[in-house]
C-alpha cells in the first residue's frame, strides 16, 4: 500500500505488541548497521512501517492506534530489547503523531496519510514565529530531533509574536506557542549527531530562516479543547507519552542486557574460576538480583500507566497526583535500568569491552538515554514537593 491510501483499522493493543515482536528480530539483525549509519536503514525501516510501529498514536480515522499509553511503553520495551535506538524513534514519532488530533481532517491526511508518514521535532520553544497573512513567519534553530532522518515532516516549536513584534498572550499571561509543520524537504539539517550511544536516531538539528507556513499547519499543543475525533489519550500531555515510551525504552535495554547476560553464562567460564559462570554461586545471586530490580521498575512504571489509564477510561480527568505518578515512575525506571545495565556489563567481565558482543552497545544506549530530560533527577524533588504539600518549583514536566 503507497501514498494516502486508507489504511486498516488496528486491532488492539494486543496487536500492536505482537506487530512489534514480528520485526524485532529484523531489527536484532540489523543493529550494527543503526549504529554504524547513524539512522534506520531504509530496509529495516520499511519492516517498521509494514508492522505499522510509527502509526500507533495516530487516530483511528487515520489508521492510527490511539494506543494506551501501558501498551505504548510495552512497544517500545520489545523494540529497545533489539535496538534501542529504533525505540526512541517509535517513541519520539508517537508523541509527535499526537499532533494530527488538532489538525482540521484534511490537513492531517495531508501530514499522516501515507504509509510511510513520520513527523519529527527537536527540542523546546527554540523559534520565533510572527503572525503574517494567512499563517506565520517562521525563524529558528531547533535541536536533538530524534528520527528527522527517517522522517517525511518537522515540527517546529515557537513563541508568537504580533507583527510589530509584541508577544502574543495567553489569557493566563504566558507567551502563546504553536508549532510549525514544513515538509522535510524545505528543512535545512545539520549532520551533529556525532555521540557515544542511541547513534541511530540520528538526532540531527535543522533551522527555518524567515520561511512562511500556512496557519492551518499550526497547532497549539496546549489546546486540547478542539480535538478532531480522538478517544482519551489524546487528553496526555506530550512529555507524559515520552515518560511512557521512554521508560518503555529502557526497560527494554536492560531486559536485552539481562539476556544477553543469561546467554553468555551458558558458555563461558571466566578466567582462574574453578566453574563456568553458570555454576558459580555468585553470579546465581547477582543474576537473581538484576531480574528482582529489573522486574520491580517494570512493574513499577506499567502499573503506575495501567492506573492512570484506569481512571481516564473511566471518564476522570488527569489530575496533578495522576501526574506526578506518571513523572515518578519514568524517572525511576530510567534510573534503575542504567543502572541494571552497568551492573550486567560488569558481570560479563571483559567479554562486555569487545565490540563483537552487544553489552557495550547495550551500556552507551544506557547511558545516552538516562542523560534525556525524561530521566533528570531533578525530577524527584518536584515530586517530593508535592508529597509534602508544596507547590512544584515546575509544572514544565508534569
Amino acid at each position: 500500500m503507497h501514498g494516502s491510501e486508507r489504511l486498516k483499522k488496528p486491532a488492539g493493543g494486543d496487536d500492536c505488541v505482537e506487530r512489534a515482536r514480528r520485526v524485532a528480530g529484523a531489527i536484532a539483525a540489523g543493529t550494527a548497521r543503526i549504529d554504524a549509519e547513524r539512522t534506520i536503514p531504509p530496509d529495516i525501516l520499511d519492516a517498521m512501517h509494514e508492522a505499522r510501529l510509527f502509526r500507533l498514536l495516530l487516530p483511528h480515522a487515520l489508521g492510527g492506534d490511539e494506543l494506551d499509553p501501558v501498551t505504548l511503553a510495552q512497544v517500545t520495551e520489545v523494540i529497545a530489547a533489539a535496538d534501542g535506538s529504533a525505540a526512541w524513534c517509535i517513541g519520539q514519532a508517537s508523541g509527535c503523531a499526537m499532533t494530527a488530533a488538532s489538525l482540521e481532517p484534511k490537513v492531517a491526511q495531508r501530514v499522516f496519510g501515507p504509509r510511510d508518514a513520520v513527523l519529527a521535532w527537536g527540542a523546546g520553544a527554540a523559534g520565533k514565529a510572527v503572525a503574517s497573512d494567512g499563517g506565520y513567519r517562521v525563524t529558528g534553530t531547533w535541536t536533538f530531533a530524534s528520527g528527522i532522518r527517517n522522517a517525511t515532516w518537522i515540527g517546529a516549536h515557537c513563541k508568537v509574536f504580533e507583527r510589530d513584534g509584541q508577544p502574543r498572550l495567553r489569557p493566563d499571561g504566558r507567551q502563546l506557542e504553536r508549532t510549525a509543520l514544513f515538509p522535510r524537504s524545505e528543512t535545512k539539517i545539520h549532520d551533529v549527531w556525532q555521540v557515544m550511544g542511541l547513534r541511530g536516531t540520528g538526532s540531527d538539528s535543522y533551522e527555518y530562516a524567515d520561511q512562511f507556513v500556512a496557519d492551518e499547519l499550526t497547532v497549539d499543543r496546549e489546546d486540547l479543547s478542539d480535538l478532531h475525533g480522538a478517544g482519551p489519550v489524546f487528553q496526555f500531555p506530550g512529555t507524559h507519552v515520552y515518560a511512557a515510551a521512554f521508560g518503555g525504552v529502557m526497560l527494554g535495554i536492560a531486559r536485552g542486557a539481562l539476556d544477553d547476560l543469561l546467554a553468555l553464562a551458558t558458555t563461558k567460564t571466566q578466567l582462574g574460576a574453578a566453574t563456568s559462570m553458570r555454576e558459580s554461586p555468585v553470579f546465581q545471586t547477582q543474576l537473581a538480583q538484576l531480574v528482582a530490580r529489573h522486574r520491580a521498575a517494570r512493574h513499577h512504571h506499567l502499573g503506575t500507566l495501567r492506573d492512570v489509564w484506569s481512571d481516564l477510561e473511566s471518564g476522570a480527568a488527569l489530575t496533578l497526583e495522576h501526574r506526578t505518578s506518571i513523572r515518578l515512575a519514568a524517572t525511576h525506571t530510567i534510573q534503575r535500568g542504567v543502572e541494571i545495565v552497568a551492573d550486567a556489563y560488569r558481570a560479563a567481565g571483559q567479554t562486555a569491552i569487545f565490540d563483537a558482543h552487544p553489552f557495550e552497545r547495550r551500556l552507551r544506549d544506557a547511558m545516552t538515554a538516562s542523560q534525556q530530560v525524561q530521566g533528570r533527577t531533578t525530577h524527584y524533588m518536584t515530586i517530593g514537593r508535592h508529597l509534602l504539600g508544596l507547590p512544584p518549583d515546575t509544572m514544565m514536566f508534569l
